[in-house]
């Protein structure tokens, strides 16, 4: 029954006693020991890469499968991965593995995404941490991609045991240094082995040219300027050394407080509008410097409120808003729905999963930050009122919503190069703790709070309810947000433009050393194969139209909702009952008691809210203008492909959007074709329209959350409860369903 490499195995939580033994002889074992041996996969180590430790005849169980069978090999740890050598011999054919990511493969986990570590002491599950005085004979891994491996450590050497064992406690869960991290190891051993990717346009914001350029783009060069008085971090190493403040205000001001209270430009809107955020300044005692503090915030008061040409609205995000602790929270909740290890486990939470979905809050969460940033949008848009984000140090709750009303209000950010330039300008340069707030040097739990997850999954449900408006897709934003873990980008694993700037040599005096040079994650060919990155764009993304000039002229400053046509029929506005909540009163005591003046009563802004917001919704769609989202209670949804893609039984065969979007490919294939015959009759010279992903085309077992699902091993048959499903059926009729449902998926 048992094929090569592949043999019984015993652990697993609340499993009958160990079936194996019925099966396999001592003698087998040894047998295929030898096999796996031969058949091991070459361990490929990147440059500067080392191996600390290993441990043979190790037994990588199949989690999806009840019969919890596995594959002998090789389980190692080295200073930027663990990593599982065996003979896999996985359903998997050679050209359906065209989605591999090129550093890190399906067996291997960074370092940096292990989450919690599990032993099983006779059959009982118990977290791992620090020195053991007794080793597990089971080994259970939970990833922060939410991936689970289940390590079978029976047959293994006990001095082998112990090292590997102790080896992956200490260097996921020991405390580092920012020099320790294999990042810069692979920056010296990669140092002239690190080029750009030429075709990656995405702009870093690290010149004043980048300002420039964006405050031109934005229009907002008029009222706005570029600054370089942070040149060197001589002000703040909290601040990026260039960024944009109104024009009025003198420079020198900005020193006054290394950079706080300041109002630090965001972006602007087609109506002059804009978008700003200013850090808190620091909390006085004496009675002297409070009174210095509100005469210098009088001065700024100022210069960004001038009514009635100039009137600003404060939304304080320290107070009247989410706090790090409840996204920290609710995500801790969240994550747990999708860390399976086995189908029983599955089968027993899925009758209370949504249930359990609710109580975690995290859906409730993006509601929030998506109905906040419709706020801020009506605002900017309706109200012709410029706003101030204020938080504690701008950096956490300002990121994600300063970019939120960005990729809402302006299709550049919907692209995936303006996407990227957006990120870079509002998180890194923002000075986003990307260090902390991933607990890359594992100093501090409670500093770990995933906000560029939340920002992501927002920006996921607005592509999930608007396809054509977004140039990117899911899979992008999916593989982004595993590139958080992977410590060969320098993208996300510093807390400051200055901390990166200092740690790579670019602030040293010393002029005999060279500076180290990074990869950036948004150069895509260093994981993905060019056929894999067409994955990652959108082929349903509708380009904007070309204008001639008659049309350009008179709708400059207008969105062109009216030349739209929708593809879908748009849905009928929520009810009005539905935004009536009590608001959070906003902060008056930052820019001082007047600013009150400028707050609307909370009832006027529900009103004002809910009109814009059924309006927008009211008519058809322009992917090129204003995008609001829906969120109405079943309108936020579960972004199915990055929790649920490592859970087979999550997966429908042959369903899901991708099967939409397989039929929409052919025919566009189709109308291509026929787009080609006509051109060729005319003897046009055009360029064809891009080649829709092949992968997408060829795969011979598509699923609902493809392309990842390609990676994974299927069960047969789903581990049904008997408890709770007699309405279903006698248990072999379901058996039977299910044998019939497979057969028919295989054809």
């Amino acid at each position: 029954m048992l094929g090569k490499g592949v043999v019984g195995g015993g652990g697993g939580t609340k499993a009958p006693k160990p079936s194996f033994v019925s099966y396999v002889r001592p003698e087998e074992i040894h047998t295929n020991e030898k096999e796996v041996t031969e058949k091991e996969v070459t361990l490929h180590l990147l440059p500067g890469e080392q191996l600390l430790c290993e441990a043979s005849t190790v037994l990588k169980y199949v989690q999806e499968d009840s019969c919890q069978r596995g594959i002998y090999g090789k389980l190692v740890c080295t200073d930027f991965k663990i990593a599982f050598l065996g003979d896999d011999e996985s359903a998997l054919d050679n050209d359906e593995t065209q989605f591999k990511n090129k550093v890190i493969g399906e067996n291997d986990i960074t370092l940096h995404c292990v989450d919690q570590i599990y032993g099983v002491f006779d059959e009982k599950k118990k977290p791992l941490f620090g020195q053991l005085k007794k080793y597990p004979e089971k080994l259970i891994i939970h990833c922060k991609d939410l991936r689970v491996f289940h390590f079978g450590l029976r047959y293994t050497k006990e001095e082998e045991v112990k090292r590997i064992v102790s080896g992956i406690i200490h260097h996921t869960q020991a405390p580092k240094l920012l020099k320790r991290l294999f990042l810069f190891s692979y920056a010296t051993a990669a140092q002239n082995n690190t080029a750009t990717d030429p075709k990656n346009h995405t702009v870093m914001f690290d010149t004043l040219k980048d300002w420039c350029w964006e405050l031109e783009r934005t229009k907002g060069n008029v009222k706005y300027k570029a600054v370089s008085v942070n040149e060197g971090y001589k002000v703040s190493d909290r601040l990026p050394a260039y960024f944009v403040v109104p024009t009025p205000l003198p420079e020198e001001d900005v020193r006054c407080f290394q950079g706080r209270g300041i109002p630090i430009w965001c972006w602007s809107c087609h109506n002059g509008c804009a978008l700003l955020k200013m850090s808190a300044l620091p909390k006085e005692q004496d009675d002297g410097l409070l009174q210095i503090q509100k005469s210098f915030l009088d001065g700024i008061y100022k210069t960004v409120h001038r009514p009635p040409y100039e009137i600003v609205k404060t939304e304080d995000l320290s107070s009247n808003f989410l706090s790090l602790q409840d996204i920290q929270t609710a995500y801790s909740k969240f994550k747990q729905l999708f860390l399976i290890d086995n189908s029983t486990e599955f089968w027993d939470t899925d009758i209370k999963w949504f249930s359990l979905l609710e109580s975690s809050s995290w859906l409730d969460i993006i509601r929030r930050c998506l109905k906040k940033a419709i706020e801020i949008t009506e605002c900017l848009e309706a109200q012709n009122m410029n706003v101030l984000l204020l938080e504690e140090n701008a950096s956490d709750l300002c990121c994600l919503l300063s970019s939120l009303v960005q990729v809402m209000m302006d299709p550049h950010c919907r692209t995936r190069v303006g996407f990227q330039s957006l990120v870079q300008k509002e998180w890194i340069m923002g000075g986003h703790c990307f260090l902390d707030r991933c607990n890359h040097l594992r100093q501090s739990d409670k500093e770990e709070v995933p906000v560029f997850l939340l920002f992501l999954d927002c920006v996921w449900q607005l592509a999930h309810q608007h396809p054509p408006a977004f140039d990117f897709t899911e899979t992008y934003l999916t593989v982004l947000s595993d590139s958080l873990y992977i410590p060969i980008f320098s993208t996300f694993f510093f807390n400051s433009p200055h901390q990166k700037d200092t740690n790579m040599g670019r602030e040293s005096q010393d002029t005999q050393s060279k500076p180290l040079n990074l990869l950036t994650v948004w150069d895509w060919s260093v994981q993905f194969e060019p056929k894999a990155q067409m994955l990652l764009k959108n082929p349903l993304y509708v380009e904007k139209p070309k204008l001639d000039k008659g049309q350009r002229k008179g709708t400059r400053f207008k969105h062109q909702r009216q030349l739209s046509l929708p593809l879908t029929q748009s849905k009928s506005s929520p009810k009005r009952g539905f935004f009536r909540e009590e608001t959070d009163h906003l902060i008056k005591n930052l820019l001082g008691k007047r600013i009150s003046k400028l707050i609307n009563s909370s009832d006027e802004l529900q009103d004002n809210f809910r009109e814009f917001y059924e309006s927008w919704h009211s008519k058809p769609t322009d992917y090129h203008g204003l995008l609001l989202p829906h969120i109405e209670g079943p309108e936020i949804k579960v972004w199915a492909q990055r929790y649920l893609r490592w859970i087979p039984e999550a997966q429908i065969l042959g369903g899901g959007r991708v099967a939409t979007m397989s039929k929409l490919l052919e025919m566009m294939e189709e109308v291509e074709h026929l787009q080609e015959k006509i051109d060729e009759r005319h003897h046009s010279q055009g360029a064809l329209p891009a080649e829709a992903p092949s992968l997408l085309r060829s795969s011979a077992r598509l699923s609902s959350l493809f392309p990842f699902a390609l990676l994974q091993r299927h069960s047969s048959k789903p581990v049904l409860p008997t408890s709770g499903w007699k309405a279903l059926g006698d248990e072999d009729d379901l058996a039977k369903r299910e044998d019939e449902f497979v057969d028919l998926g295989d054809v």
